[in-house]
């Protein structure tokens, strides 16, 4: 029989399981932030919804998004993008906000009734009966996190959330959460220029059987060599207010970039497939979501997966990783109090 036929309709791309949640995705998924949300002008929505079918073709089964990107129009982008081939795909979503008067801005709100509003909403957008993956977008301090695991336990006993998840939260709230429902992944930035979470976040995960998900895996771009010093943001670009971002900062964090290029040359691959393949090789349970508007950076992107480091190429990262303190916050002071509660 001809070999195309005996062939998926898809490729198969590498698995992995989110810890012990007995959640398998593709071992590289798509965040979908930025095709409408935080990175400059929204892609053309024709060609979003393009790359994201191109995605599942190539065998991504993992798509992040959330209620607060647009607000709302990330999650219906996705829901049209995915609605042929919803038994594909594992979505994930977030709730934790209200939106001011203006619409724009972002209020923490994860009191129980909200979180009910929040998730009957994105079941509309994204024209689906099931949230594979329903994350907390933010600890928010004012409801224990006791009910709001509760919450998500009783939506999953009605058939509406598969699994839960949390984002950017600390050590303590994981296990306090995960008590009451387990909790299958947590989301936070992680990659070679942030590596916070392996002090607290990972030990506590690997512990409890949790996957992790980092977002920011190219360190918002800069890890793709495509970013210097002279860079420019556009007032709409949200790196314009990253203090890891200034000019100053850029400057200094280059010999990180210009390491991972010598790496990815001896390889024939590129900084950002290395810098992906040495998250991937960090544990088994964790799934980085790089986002992108062009197919080819979904291609390269994808290239990593297949990408063994060796013990010297590993061994060479760490120590240019000990050698160059990375400079910079990652969030502006107000963001950065929302975060590791």
């Amino acid at each position: 029989m001809h070999e195309s036929h005996t062939r998926h309709k898809h490729h198969m791309l590498h698995q992995r399981e989110l810890g012990r949640s007995g959640l398998q995705v593709s071992a590289l998924g798509l965040g979908c932030m930025g095709l409408s949300h935080g990175y400059g002008p929204a892609t053309d929505r024709s060609e979003a919804i393009a790359l994201i079918r191109a995605a599942v073709e190539r065998g991504v089964t993992f798509f992040d998004t959330a209620e607060v990107y647009g607000p709302f129009l990330n999650e219906d982008l996705l829901g049209e993008a995915l609605a042929p081939v919803r038994d594909e795909a594992v979505i994930a979503t977030k709730f934790g906000f209200t939106f001011g008067d203006d619409g724009k801005q972002q209020i923490l709100n994860s009191r129980p009734q909200h979180i009910r509003e929040a998730v009957e909403g994105s079941l509309q957008r994204l024209r689906t009966e099931v949230i594979d993956l329903l994350y907390q977008h933010r600890v928010d301090p004012e409801v224990p996190i006791e009910d709001v695991a509760g919450t998500v336990k009783d939506l999953i006993a009605e058939g509406k959330v598969l699994h839960f998840g949390l984002s950017e939260a600390g050590a303590q709230t994981i296990r306090r959460a995960h008590a009451v429902q387990p909790v299958a992944a947590v989301q936070s930035e992680y990659s070679l220029w942030w590596r916070e979470p392996e002090e607290a976040i990972l030990p506590t995960l690997e512990e409890l059987g949790i996957g992790f998900v980092p977002f920011s895996p190219l360190g918002k771009g800069f890890l793709t060599g495509a970013i210097d010093h002279s860079t420019h943001f556009g007032q709409d670009d949200f790196r314009s207010v990253v203090p890891r971002f200034s000019a100053q900062a850029r400057q200094a964090n280059q010999a990180l970039v210009d390491a991972l290029g010598a790496i990815a040359k001896t390889k024939g691959a590129t900084p950002a497939q290395v810098a992906l393949a040495w998250l991937l090789a960090q544990k088994p349970w964790i799934v980085p979501i790089p986002g992108t508007t062009k197919l080819h950076r979904l291609d390269e992107n994808l290239g990593a997966v297949d990408m063994a480091l060796s013990t010297a190429e590993r061994a060479s990262i760490d120590q240019v990783l000990n050698q160059v303190p990375i400079q910079g916050d990652r969030y502006p002071a107000a963001l950065q109090a929302r975060v590791g509660r």
